[in-house]
């Protein structure tokens, strides 16, 4: 186990592999542990963190900073005390809003961002994901298996008032026209099946070139969990473009065409 202290509070980390820096950060249930799969992909050329966000798995509770903009904060620092400098972001609901809102605020900073089950405003979320106990959420959106049963079990050590507060600051929800001009690379995964987080109505047209959605025809909320051999290859995949080349150049692989939306 790996920790800093950051505003006076522990942030628990997790590290595996060597090369270039990429974040893993988690969603509204559960914590880095579900992401150890795709870590382990990623750790043959990367190398590979998954923190915990203030308030969920073993990283400080302090409801002071469970506000987005903390969070944000929180990858921030810690980005700036293990004396990182660009990196590639991987992010699920939660961690997916941090991610892309961190891209916003220091595009320089990221590389490429994965975003996974991104809502692009408040509507697009459940109000079951935003009411509901942990047990709860955990029964709704994870499967009772082997593969799922590490975000179960974290999902239950979650603050309940740090999902609520991540909901506090609805102006930080109005992505849509921000994100589309995003320089950054950007890969939009979801899973067609989510009760959660709804689909978004993306009209490719107007999406800028460095912006690519692809949807898992068989996932729920956690394409990771529901499907990790193919989400770990369209990570792979991803994450071995270049710099410069936008995420639509994945539709050029046949094993993806069928999920291009």
């Amino acid at each position: 186990m790996s920790a800093i202290l950051l505003d006076g509070g522990i942030v628990h980390y997790e590290v595996i592999g060597r090369g270039r820096p990429i974040i893993f950060l988690h969603g509204w249930v559960g914590s880095w542990r579900y992401w150890v799969p795709a870590m382990q992909t990623a750790s043959t050329g990367f190398r590979a963190y998954a923190l915990d966000l203030w308030g969920f798995g073993d990283t400080a509770r302090n409801t002071s900073l469970y506000g987005l903009d903390k969070q944000v904060s929180l990858l921030d620092q810690f980005l700036h005390e293990l004396g990182m400098g660009k990196v590639a972001i991987v992010g699920h609901g939660l961690g997916a809003l941090v991610g892309i809102l961190f891209a916003m605020r220091y595009p320089t900073v990221v590389d490429r961002i994965m975003a996974v089950e991104l809502p692009f405003d408040q509507a697009a979320i459940h109000n079951r994901l935003r009411n509901s106990a942990l047990q709860e959420l955990t029964d709704w959106l994870l499967t009772r298996d082997a593969t799922a049963e590490p975000a179960r079990t974290d999902g239950l050590k979650a603050d309940p008032l740090s999902l609520a507060a991540s909901f506090n600051s609805p102006d930080l929800f109005d992505l849509l026209h921000r994100v589309t001009s995003l320089n950054t690379p950007c890969l939009l995964v979801y899973g067609q099946n989510d009760p959660a987080i709804s689909l978004p109505n993306l009209d490719r047209s107007g999406m800028p070139e460095n912006m690519h959605t692809i949807v898992f025809e068989q996932s729920a909320h956690f394409p990771m969990l529901d499907d990790p051999s193919n989400f770990n290859r369209l990570l792979t995949d991803f994450l071995a473009l270049q710099s410069s080349e936008s995420p639509r150049e994945l539709q050029m692989k046949e094993e993806w065409k069928r999920r291009v939306r």
